[in-house]
């Protein structure tokens, strides 16, 4: 299990100073799946937190005392779902922005709204760029033109 993060990623107020750290919580019941997606993040200046379970999340969560940005979450999970696991987390952090992560191919997956979802398996930078949208909202992204949303 990856602990903690090499690498912090932070946002630059309109005064050029920096704020606080942005952290993710990685939730997955595989350890493999749990190191590549918590490197990736690490690699990429965030501060990253890792569960292996719902409850180690919850513990985890509990002993955070700074802002957690993001639950990047498995879908299937044993003992407790990563849906029931993002509904207790958005009770106790509101702010807390969810994504869930999944290979599951039977039938459709309901989320709540302002929840997304990254299908499993994907590519690293599928991963930072939804992960950089969500945890940096206001920031202005240079799309290219031919894609949804683009300017110009």
């Amino acid at each position: 299990m990856l602990a903690g993060a090499v690498k912090i990623m932070t946002d630059e107020s309109p005064s050029g100073q920096e704020s606080a750290p942005r952290t993710i919580l990685v939730v997955d019941d595989d350890p493999d799946i749990l190191k590549f997606v918590g490197e990736i993040l690490a690699d990429g200046g965030y501060h990253v937190l890792t569960a292996g379970s719902g409850a180690d999340a919850l513990r985890q969560s509990t002993e955070h005392k700074g802002e957690i940005q993001l639950l990047l979450t498995d879908f299937q999970m044993p003992a407790m779902s990563g849906i029931d696991l993002a509904t207790r987390m958005t009770v106790e952090r509101p702010k807390i922005k969810v994504l869930m992560m999944s290979g599951f191919t039977a039938g459709m997956l309901v989320l709540n709204e302002g929840w997304h979802f990254l299908a499993k398996p994907f590519i690293p930078s599928q991963l930072r760029v939804l992960i950089s949208g969500l945890v940096f909202p206001d920031r202005d992204y240079d799309l290219p033109r031919h894609l949804p949303g683009a300017k110009g």
